[in-house]
């Protein structure tokens, strides 16, 4: 029973290693055109067939007072990133107490009670002190811009993004990646749109190379100091 029970646990331990070493691997694959922020489809760029014999064309009309932002499935967006964000937490804890208890010898007849040169008074005294601090401080910063394309017009009006920017390096490669939701209303007359108007936003950076891997944790350093590592 006792070898049983060893080959089980260490078959557990070489299952939760392997799905940790395939959750780390499956962390750095990053690679370019991610279907989930790759550009709009091409047959829904087809402009809708003439109806009746009319000139206008639904959603492509233009007028002399319009300006020329970005409203219809496939235009672009440039999404100007200012994200900064700071986080700070503290918290201090004092427990203490304190605990006395004493009983004096009895007296029977006027007379202290003891036998074999023993009392029988009793004290009893404790002191419990607890004292506990925590600090927590972050702080988060993201600049710069990326250029997007509506993928899907909501019936409310509401312009769903996304995109992605791969940049090459001598050392590796740096990506941004973008998608939520953006107002009409919010878009500048040049196509803009701050990355804080963004609603739903789902916003990456990061990068592959070698600078990137030798400023990661190796797949092993990665285990034991995760919630997977019991000791």
């Amino acid at each position: 029973m006792k070898i049983n029970s060893m080959y089980r646990n260490s078959y557990t331990s070489i299952v939760i290693l392997v799905t940790v070493l395939v959750s780390a691997c499956s962390t750095l694959d990053e690679k370019p055109n991610d279907p989930n922020y790759a550009p709009v489809a091409i047959d829904k760029l087809i402009p809708p067939p003439a109806r009746g014999g009319s000139l206008y064309q639904e959603n492509f009309g233009v007028t002399l007072f319009d300006d020329h932002k970005a409203y219809r499935i496939g235009d672009i967006i440039t999404v100007t990133l200012n994200e900064s964000t700071e986080s700070s937490k503290s918290a201090d804890t004092t427990v203490s107490k304190d605990s006395d208890i004493s009983m004096a010898n009895p007296t029977l007849f006027g007379r202290t009670v003891s036998g074999s040169g023993y009392t029988l008074g009793l004290g009893v005294s404790s002191e419990n002190d607890f004292t506990g601090s925590s600090l927590s401080d972050q702080r988060n910063s993201l600049t710069g811009s990326i250029t997007v394309t509506i993928i899907d017009v909501l019936p409310n009006g509401i312009l769903k993004i996304r995109g992605e920017k791969w940049i090459t390096l001598n050392q590796g490669e740096e990506f941004i990646r973008v998608s939520g939701l953006v107002r009409s209303e919010d878009i500048s007359a040049d196509n803009q749109v701050s990355s804080t108007r963004i609603a739903d936003a789902r916003i990456s950076y990061g990068g592959v190379g070698s600078l990137a891997d030798s400023n990661r944790q190796g797949v092993l350093s990665q285990f034991f100091n995760s919630r997977w590592w019991p000791f």
